[in-house]
């Protein structure tokens, strides 16, 4: 069964996809950075599963549920019990949100204690859907607790004892337990996640989970060996280049004597799962950071693959860039201003969500679809002459 995970943007949520994904095999991730953006995402995501014949596992973990978001835990299950039994999906919800409590029980769902008495479960009157929220533990420790809610999967004990410490640290973090010795190692965790989490491998690419992953990996094996975060801090560089020296092994034109970013850009530009090409050629990213963006589409526009690179922003800034001098001409079209061959606009709408959205909203003002030789308003005239 395909698992997809929809999770936050932050320590807690990554936390949740590390425990996840060494427990099962996680096909794919969505991380959300904003909860304005939760309705929309979920929106395309009961579209994604109403065609999909075979059934999938949906988890989702560290996400408020506002009012949205449990209109389609809702939707999710009338939509499940029109299926053939056989191919209904199932439903994971792991969250810690006092708010997502109320919300829930404001759109008439009831809550009940878990065996427990930790968690309170919300019954949807399917067997496949489990909605439990529990204010004493984060997502990443849920995740952790109740792995059999998607997975059979045992791990060795080196590795449990790795994971624990991940567990702990960011379960003390997130719930502000200031006074938990975990706490320090959870701080150390965070300053790490957000130093490593956007201005390296973003978010979108293949290698993005695998990158932050074992770095924070990496960091709870010390946590776990009892390194302290100060003696941590000092090595994480160490740390990020041993993960990029992995994931760039095969690359036959990596040089070693860059920097970690520098060797990171030459790999990233080829990516098509960063870019979309638009009908005149312009090449379109979603929300890369603002380093990454000038670095890679550097490499795109010296190899030719375009003359000219646009990057979306989620909250609607947008840059340009040329080789041709059509950046400030593309930027124009969107209030835009700035140099030939590097400018800035705005998206019409002033936020996106996805990179989907991205190219609704700037393909029709950038590439405009030529009219139709059969709507001039001289093709009548020609016809008549004729």
């Amino acid at each position: 069964m395909n698992i997809t995970q929809i999770t936050h943007h932050d320590l807690d949520g990554y936390g949740a996809c590390i425990v996840s994904g060494f427990f099962a095999d996680v096909d794919r991730i969505v991380h959300v950075p904003r909860y304005s953006d939760v309705g929309a995402i979920l929106d395309r995501e009961a579209e994604r599963l109403a065609r999909a014949r075979d059934p999938e596992l949906l988890l989702i973990t560290d996400l408020s549920l506002e009012g949205d978001a449990v209109r389609f835990v809702k939707g999710f299950a009338a939509a499940n019990r029109k299926r053939p039994e056989d191919r209904r999906h199932r439903l994971v919800v792991l969250d810690h949100h006092v708010s997502s409590i109320e919300n829930l029980k404001a759109q008439g769902l009831v809550a009940t204690p878990s065996d427990d008495g930790r968690t309170a479960l919300f019954d949807l009157d399917d067997p496949g859907i489990h909605v439990g929220i529990d204010d004493g533990r984060c997502a990443t420790r849920l995740a952790f607790d109740c792995r059999a809610l998607f997975s059979d999967r045992e791990v060795t004990a080196d590795l449990e004892r790795h994971l624990l410490a991940l567990v702990e640290a960011v379960d003390a973090y997130d719930l502000w337990r200031k006074s938990d010795p975990a706490f320090r190692n959870g701080v150390i965790l965070n300053e790490t996640f957000w130093d490593s989490a956007v201005a390296y491998v973003p978010a979108g690419h293949p290698w993005h989970d695998r990158f932050v992953g074992n770095l924070l990996m990496a960091v709870a094996s010390r946590l776990q060996a009892g390194v302290p975060p100060a003696d941590i801090e000092l090595s994480v560089p160490a740390l990020r280049k041993a993960v990029v020296d992995d994931m760039l092994r095969e690359e036959p034109d990596d040089d070693p004597a860059l920097t970690v970013r520098a060797r990171l850009s030459l790999a990233l530009s080829r990516s098509t799962d960063l870019f979309r090409k638009l009908p005149d050629g312009t090449m379109l990213s979603f929300a890369l950071d603002g380093g990454v963006f000038q670095a890679v589409s550097d490499h795109i526009m010296e190899r030719g693959d375009a003359a000219r690179v646009v990057n979306a922003g989620r909250g609607g800034g947008m840059s340009f860039r040329s080789r041709d001098g059509t950046a400030l001409e593309g930027a124009r079209r969107f209030r835009g201003g700035g140099h030939a061959d590097s400018a800035g606009g705005k998206l019409p709408n002033g936020s996106a969500y996805s990179m989907a959205d991205a190219i609704a909203q700037i393909e029709p003002i950038l590439c405009p679809p030529k009219p139709k030789e059969s709507d001039s308003p001289f093709a009548a005239l020609k016809n008549w002459k004729g």
